[in-house]
């Protein structure tokens, strides 16, 4: 951290020890804080993958990490190009981008967080220990404000508890390398108590992963400030950040090492010590993260010798689910999407004006088209791992050219970003808050552009609460959850985002899920089938499902999502 563009304009003075202390009075101007939202983006997205893994349930689509990942690149983005010694402009660049780019829940925490910490830094042009603690702390007070119901164990927690140890902090330090590091050790606490704060993270074996997100940012940033490297080879073919004799002088160092994951089970008579397996895991590697308690401890580190830590492990219990995996294999096998020109889609025509407009999102080419015949004007390419973003809807509320406009987000993921827009969109936006694809396309039934806006919203909203979804795909992971122990690869059931069954036949966990939605007292089941599964499977799944519910219509739907052999609604 450079000490001539970063200090504070404080008077010199003369004794020893004033200057000593003012050698640490070092400050941030915007130049350099471009330069720490860089590493920051740049260290999230190679840590994406991790972070997606702490997804609670154990279902191919956790996206926590991509999406606080796009939320950052976008605020990069919205700086990159800058040349601005203004910390308080550069901040504010930053978090308008944030908030243009945030995706999902964790998304819009996150770019909320950015707003905060813009609005302490506005006016100003360098920022120094004080102001940097007082920034962390409306960055805190601000994203806590945007949520209507807050919920200690989160991203939430994890911002207010480093934001409060920074302040302490500022006391005693100018030193604004010591207060990140601060910042980082605080936030891996915080993450670190996150299941001793909810229950259901304690129950699946893992940590928040929006607050563990929040962790790799700040780590990102410490990692910039003491010189360590903060993106892989395939990532310097995107921004140019490393030159070869960099990339040299990584390889010669022994390349990415080993991504290492394993559970330790207790020997009976021999509790887990968690603090002294934390502690020497710490020292291991990078990226480490140590929870459970005395009988079971979850370990994650990336190591040079994947063999350490396993020999580790094994010294203090049994160990399970051990995962290992080539970091420098997987990097050699990348092949930059960049290096090809992707092929623009042709412009759609400009549609008409509107009274009233529906936008919903959809993935996959059947669901994608029901919406269109229920009467959505636009649908947003979108779901599971890829949701749309605040511009992304903005962008639909523009093409659908009406004077209101009325958008089904169907993913509970999605609807903070919705909302978010709405606030934005210079045009009448209601958000209706549809939580799935069924709930969706009830709603989408009852769509009616003649009605006035107030009517159509009461008739659009009743269905919602009619419908129960059932999701059928496999696990990720070995996981206890809700009584249902799911091994990784089998076959499971969720109902309404909540895990039901699991099992290694695709029948019976249908079957058992449909029974968990109350399928027995349903009129009518829609079956949307996709992730790749054949049509002689499905036909003979339906057939199953209408002889076990004789009561119910059962309707067949190629949606075409990935991820989910079939999503269900129960009505």
């Amino acid at each position: 951290m450079s000490t001539q563009t970063e200090r504070t304009s404080v008077s010199p003075e003369t004794s020893a020890h004033s200057e000593a202390r003012t050698a640490q009075r070092l400050a941030l101007d915007g130049r350099r804080l471009k330069e720490l939202v860089r590493a920051a983006y740049l260290w999230l997205r190679q840590q994406e993958a991790v972070v997606n893994s702490y997804n609670v349930y154990p279902v191919p689509d956790g996206d926590t990490g991509t999406n606080m990942m796009h939320t950052m690149r976008s605020a990069w983005e919205a700086i990159a190009t800058l040349d601005e010694p203004n910390i308080g402009a550069v901040a504010k660049a930053a978090s308008n981008g944030a908030l243009r780019g945030s995706r999902g829940n964790s998304g819009i925490i996150l770019s909320q967080l950015w707003r905060g910490f813009a609005r302490s830094l506005d006016g100003k042009d360098i920022c120094d220990a004080q102001d940097l603690a007082a920034a962390f702390q409306e960055a805190a007070r601000t994203a806590y404000s945007g949520v209507s119901t807050p919920v200690e164990g989160t991203i939430l927690t994890v911002a207010r508890e480093l934001a409060e140890a920074v302040a302490v902090a500022a006391h005693r330090t100018h030193d604004l390398r010591k207060l990140l590091e601060v910042a980082k050790d605080a936030a891996y606490d915080a993450v670190q108590r996150t299941p001793q704060m909810l229950k259901i993270l304690k129950d699946a074996g893992v940590v928040d992963s929006g607050g563990y997100g929040l962790y790799v940012i700040l780590e990102g940033v410490w990692r910039s400030v003491n010189g360590l490297p903060v993106e892989t080879p395939e990532a310097s073919v995107e921004t140019s950040g490393l030159n070869r004799e960099a990339e040299s002088a990584l390889q010669r160092e022994g390349g990415w090492g080993y991504d290492v994951q394993y559970l330790i089970y207790a020997r009976p008579g021999k509790p887990l010590d968690v603090d002294q397996i934390r502690a020497d895991i710490e020292a291991m590697g990078e990226c480490p993260l140590v929870m459970g308690d005395a009988e079971v401890v979850k370990v994650h580190v990336h190591v040079p010798d994947p063999g350490v830590p396993i020999s580790y492990g094994a010294r203090w219990g049994s160990l399970r689910d051990v995962v290992v995996e080539d970091m420098q294999a997987q990097s050699e096998a990348f092949v930059p999407a960049g290096l090809a020109k992707p092929v623009q889609p042709p412009p759609e025509p400009e549609l008409p004006p509107a009274a009233v407009a529906m936008v919903a999102v959809a993935s996959g080419a059947g669901l994608t088209r029901l919406f269109r015949e229920l009467g959505a004007r636009v649908v947003v390419e979108g779901g599971q791992t890829m949701n749309p973003s605040v511009e992304d809807f903005l962008g639909a509320i523009r093409r659908a050219r009406a004077d209101a406009v009325i958008v089904l987000p169907n993913n509970g993921n999605i609807i903070m970003t919705a909302e978010q827009a709405a606030r934005m969109s210079e045009v009448s936006v209601h958000v209706l808050p549809t939580k799935t694809i069924p709930q969706g396309v009830a709603a989408a039934l009852a769509f009616n552009a003649a009605l006035p806006v107030e009517a159509l919203l009461e008739a659009m909203r009743a269905p919602i609460a009619q419908v129960t979804t059932v999701e059928i795909t496999k696990a990720t992971r070995t996981v206890t959850l809700n009584g249902v122990n799911a091994q990784e690869g089998q076959y499971i059931g969720l109902v309404d985002d909540a895990l039901r069954t699991a099992g290694d036949d695709i029948v019976e966990v249908t079957l058992a899920a449909l029974h968990s939605a109350g399928a027995a007292h349903a009129e009518l089941i829609t079956l949307y089938h996709g992730n790749g599964l054949e049509a002689a499977a499905v036909e003979a799944i339906a057939e199953r499902v209408r002889a076990a519910f004789p009561r119910a219509q059962v309707d067949l739907v190629a949606g075409d999502q990935p991820h989910y052999y079939f999503i269900i609604g129960v009505e």
